[in-house]
């Protein structure tokens, strides 16, 4: 490791932000005081914000604390792993291309589209009438 010291980063997913802070530590991580199935209420969300620690192979070796707001449950998840990837990569520079080779340090830049006039929601149109 370059430095033990926390390591403080920043994911977005959609509209949702968080704030993480990586310590070393035994593996715990806090989602807004909560644990992450607690917070997350999905299995499959939880596996997604353990992804770029698993990719590493660092499950057991920081304390992961996240203050997370916006979106859903299913973006906030996605900012959690992004925002875990930059930390780490402050911790260890090294760690950038396995996190670069499972897309974790990529900002997924997919928002919702505008709804537009004369159209009921982005792209669906009124029903065509003949006659």
């Amino acid at each position: 490791m370059a430095d033990q010291q926390a390591s403080r980063a920043v994911g977005r997913r959609k509209t949702a932000i968080a704030r993480v802070r990586l310590t070393p530590g035994d593996g715990r991580i806090i989602i807004n005081d909560k644990t992450p199935l607690q917070y997350l209420g999905r299995r499959a969300l939880e596996m997604e914000v353990m992804q770029p620690l698993r990719v590493v192979e660092m499950l057991r070796r920081f304390d992961v604390s996240v203050r997370v707001r916006g979106g859903g449950v299913a973006g906030q998840a996605g900012a959690i792993a992004h925002g875990i990837s930059r930390a780490l990569m402050g911790q260890d520079e090294e760690l950038r291309p396995a996190l670069k080779q499972a897309g974790l340090l990529t900002r997924d830049a997919r928002m919702k589209e505008r709804k537009k006039y004369g159209l009921k929601r982005a792209r669906k149109a009124p029903q065509y009438t003949k006659r």
